[in-house]
């Protein structure tokens, strides 16, 4: 679960991003956060992955505050969530595989979990012919499917999109 409590985002200038938001999404649900530029879509990508923290009011995620997580634990935090950016932020010098594999990598998978877990999940987006492509010669929609791989392959608790 997901948890907004009265929750304010200022930023300098006395921006504020987030005003006294209360939000709860619970296991299972899909949620389309949709507003305007500037409405704070990202603020609360930012807020949900610790990446930024709330002026005022508690972020719940799984029953604990981000607020209370260890900045050396962060990492691993956020091994629950799986996210798929809007530019995909796919390695250029990477190969599909390549690019899916990292998010294993980083999250200390063996080399064997890799090796199953990859192929699995870029047949499932129906890329697995396309392992051994680089970005560039990919294109929009195939890097996308990439993109939702690599959030996909750790089978997060939570998707970001």
């Amino acid at each position: 679960m997901i948890k907004f409590e009265n929750v304010s985002k200022i930023y300098p200038g006395n921006f504020a991003a987030l005003e006294n938001i209360d939000l709860v999404i619970e296991d299972g649900e899909f949620v389309s956060i949709v507003g305007q530029s500037g409405a704070g879509k990202s603020t609360i990508f930012k807020l949900i992955t610790a990446e930024e923290l709330p002026t005022e009011g508690e972020v719940i995620f799984n029953d604990k505050s981000v607020k209370s997580i260890k900045r050396r634990h962060l990492p691993y935090f956020r091994r629950n969530i799986g996210m798929i950016f809007q530019d995909f932020k796919l390695l250029p010098q990477k190969t599909a595989f390549e690019n899916v594999a990292y998010a294993l990598e980083v999250a200390g998978y063996t080399n064997e979990e890799i090796a199953e877990k990859v192929p699995e999940i870029l047949d499932i987006v129906g890329m697995g012919s396309k392992a051994e492509k680089y970005p560039r010669q990919l294109s929009g929609g195939e890097q996308q499917k990439i993109s939702i791989a690599r959030a996909l392959v750790h089978n997060p608790h939570v998707i970001l999109a």
